[in-house]
């Protein structure tokens, strides 16, 4: 595992949880804030088919949101991700 991107809404609170679980554990991410771009925001619905946000994709593979990264996190699968 390696690269963690987020696609996130300002204000959003599952975003901050996401990235408060990411920080704590120190694991880099990239965050992609679509508030203000509604074309990228309808992107990345499309391809995920999920309209909530967080999305979260790990190596260009999309795990859910910050409920499944939450259980990917208590199961030990956030442990091979780089800090």
């Amino acid at each position: 595992m390696g690269r963690v991107t987020l696609y996130t809404l300002r204000g959003c609170g599952y975003c901050i949880r996401a990235k408060e679980l990411l920080d704590a554990r120190r694991i880099a991410y990239i965050e992609r804030d679509v508030t203000s771009d509604g074309a990228e925001r309808a992107r990345v619905k499309s391809l995920t088919g999920h309209a909530t946000f967080p999305q979260v994709f790990i190596d260009d593979r999309f795990v859910g949101g910050c409920d499944e990264l939450h259980v990917l996190e208590r199961g030990g699968g956030l442990d091979s991700l780089p800090t």
